[in-house]
């Protein structure tokens, strides 16, 4: 049996590694490096953060993708909310968070810095910074260019049941 090294996809610049006139212009329509002091404050809101855009389909044509920063002042908590049919990746940089979700916010569970938190589509949540005095300051992915927030009107539980967060590949724990 032989193996072949051809590739077995196309993509629309895999005939266009020429220098022709009609060749794509990586320069421009290649990899793009955003500075953090550069990120986009016009973008959909949740009472009690601030969300800035890095990467979007405005920014740099993202077709599939929005990322940015998330900041939530010290013990401050954001509003409920949900994203939609969108898949959304919370990278925690500093601080602590504390997670709030469900139909009544009934569920919490917390992460810290070098802790990831995955949200699946449609799930009622609330993002908490658990700390009185630090700011929490997170990188935030989702699963298209639209940045999609749509604030719920929810009356929380009064007190949440906690939640350990537990990859079923891992469930002891260990890694």
């Amino acid at each position: 049996m032989s193996h072949s090294h051809e590739p077995t996809h196309t993509h629309p610049h895999d005939a266009k590694h020429t220098h022709t006139a009609d060749a794509t212009d990586w320069k421009h329509d290649g990899v793009r490096v955003i500075s953090g002091t550069q990120l986009d404050p016009n973008t959909a809101q949740t009472p009690g953060m601030d969300r800035k855009a890095a990467i979007n389909f405005a920014r740099v044509g993202a077709q599939k993708l929005w990322a940015g920063t998330v900041t939530i002042h010290p013990d401050a908590k954001t509003g409920a909310h949900h994203h939609g049919p969108l898949e959304s990746v919370i990278y925690i940089v500093k601080g602590r968070a504390r997670m709030r979700w469900g139909e009544h916010l009934e569920f919490t569970a917390e992460g810290g810095p070098g802790d990831f938190i995955y949200v699946p589509p449609y799930v009622p949540h609330q993002e908490i910074n658990a700390s009185p005095t630090e700011a929490l300051e997170c990188v935030l992915c989702r699963s298209d260019g639209e940045a999609v927030a749509v604030n719920l009107d929810i009356e929380p539980v009064e007190k949440p049941q906690t939640v350990l967060w537990v990859d079923p590949t891992h469930p002891q724990g260990g890694v």
